[in-house]
């Protein structure tokens, strides 16, 4: 039997949803949180940038170094894989073993016909040692017949199926330039439904409060699916934003005011910030939208004052360059170029 829904109506400002999502990404406060903490806390950060997990470690703790991470890595409690919206990020290897099972139900391509029956040869192929994509292609090519995009698209699919995870070395932040993957330990077995529940329950600690439209934004799950797994959360705290939308909360979740002081912070290449939403208004202005988000997939590097994003930035020569969207206060001319400078500082740390 369903549980009761909790019922209610109160609008959330769009002020409110800004602080409440910078106050679960630790953007409101850098904490003394270690990497795998954080990367946990925020279901995983994308990797498909080298650099781009640790800017995004460091903008929301104190005292990050880089081995930090790469420790984390290099033991393995830290993975590369392809979770949600089929791209790289950075998870636990427990949120590794959720998010596959989560995910078990949805035709994603590793779900398919073709990588199930790939997947024990490329699996058998990692177990032997780290492998290249040049090597796996031969392979599918001499003992399966498959050339060309065919090929490419098996093996993605196929390795991803087999538990065949990018090479730790690649996530460094100077990391190998050539692509490997090796072969981990089976995940722990989740129940498909259960793991989808607590993903969702840990995707609105983090994004929330969010909409259903926002919650398939950030998975690529299909609504039955996803309301499958709402239905388990029950009851969920309910808002609405300005525009009459529902959104939906867990119990607890922080709710800061809308008066909320919101410090300058930096954002990396593909930041989940910006992408865990249909509705990315939230914290990126809409006037703004093409010019962060490329035609091409591309998502600039930021920064956020009072909460939104208002520039771009960019490494060059060793400076830590900012282009503002428009004219800045004094104010926050000042704290954009003291937050430059700590970027520039720990861009630039050689230990």
């Amino acid at each position: 039997m369903r549980a009761v829904r909790e019922t209610g109506g109160r609008v959330l400002t769009l002020r409110e949803l800004n602080r409440a999502t910078l106050s679960r990404q630790l953007l409101l406060e850098r904490r003394p949180v270690s990497p795998a903490r954080v990367i946990e806390r925020l279901v995983g950060v994308q990797a498909q940038w080298p650099s781009a997990p640790y800017v995004g470690i460091w903008t929301r703790t104190t005292s990050f170094t880089r081995e930090a991470l790469e420790r984390e890595l290099a033991r393995g409690a830290v993975v590369k894989a392809t979770v949600m919206r089929q791209t790289l990020h950075l998870v636990t290897r427990g949120d590794y073993a959720l998010l596959r099972a989560a995910m078990s139900e949805t035709n994603f391509p590793w779900q398919s016909s073709v990588a199930e029956r790939l997947a024990p040869a490329v699996r058998a192929l990692a177990e032997a040692g780290p492998v290249t994509t040049t090597k796996a292609l031969a392979l599918l090519e001499r003992e399966h017949g498959l050339t060309g995009i065919d090929a490419r698209l098996a093996w993605r699919a196929a390795r991803v199926r087999a538990h065949v995870l990018h090479h730790h070395e690649t996530a460094l932040w100077h990391g190998r330039p050539e692509g490997r993957f090796v072969a981990i330990e089976e995940p722990e077995a989740h129940d498909p439904l259960d793991a989808r529940a607590e993903i969702l329950r840990r995707y609105l600690l983090a994004f929330g409060p969010a909409s259903r439209r926002d919650i398939g934004a950030w998975s690529k799950m299909h609504v039955p699916e996803l309301q499958r797994a709402l239905d388990r959360l029950e009851p969920l705290r309910r808002f609405r934003d300005e525009h009459g939308r529902e959104l939906l909360d867990v119990a607890g979740a922080p709710l800061p005011d809308a008066a909320t002081a919101a410090p300058v912070r930096s954002l990396p290449k593909w930041d989940n910030v910006l992408l865990a939403f249909a509705d990315r208004t939230r914290v990126l202005p809409e006037r703004f939208r093409k010019t962060v988000i490329r035609m091409n997939g591309d998502v600039a590097q930021t920064f956020l004052v009072d909460g939104f994003v208002a520039g771009v930035w960019r490494a060059e020569a060793g400076r830590v360059v900012v282009e503002p969207f428009g004219k800045l206060s004094r104010t926050e001319r000042s704290e954009l170029d003291e937050e430059a400078a700590r970027l520039e500082a720990f861009l630039a740390d050689r230990r």
